[in-house]
């Protein structure tokens, strides 16, 4: 059980700081110094290598999590409220990020290879609606998930 947990742990903190760093601070930056080729450019570039990461992280989220909740916990019905708040989150976050890499995603994609600059930025915005709402649903799991037990 150690390695579940460490393993689901380093998946949760890899995929929401990487939606922190995007969301706080690379967004901004982004925005302040590039025009939109090259900005929508350069996300299409950064999802490119983050987006991978995020499939394994999903993966191991899954797989981690399930595994404790059935095999250590003894299913749903041993274990409090915070457990079953982390698991919806949870899959509400797969199922807004798969959305989010097979529609927009792949629609930003095409934009920029075609440069279809105001395409592409309208898709870029639908990325950015998606990846904060993600963001913090992300962190009230890390809160519930921490501290639930003794709410």
């Amino acid at each position: 059980m150690p390695l579940a947990i460490a393993l689901h742990l380093l998946a949760a903190v890899i995929w929401v700081g990487g939606m922190f760093l995007a969301w706080m601070v690379l967004r901004p930056v982004a925005a302040g110094l590039l025009d939109p080729p090259q900005r929508l450019t350069l996300w299409a570039r950064v999802f490119e290598r983050f987006f991978p990461w995020v499939w394994a992280a999903v993966a191991v989220l899954l797989a981690t999590g399930l595994w404790m909740l059935f095999a250590v916990f003894g299913g749903m019905a041993a274990v409090r409220w915070h457990v079953h708040a982390m698991l919806a989150i949870g899959l509400v976050m797969m199922a807004i990020f798969a959305y989010l890499w097979f529609v927009p995603y792949r629609l930003l994609h095409a934009a920029v290879a075609a440069e279809t600059w105001p395409e592409g930025g309208n898709h870029l915005a639908r990325i950015r609606r998606l990846v904060g709402i993600n963001l913090i649903l992300g962190l009230v799991t890390v809160v519930v998930a921490s501290a639930g037990r003794y709410l």
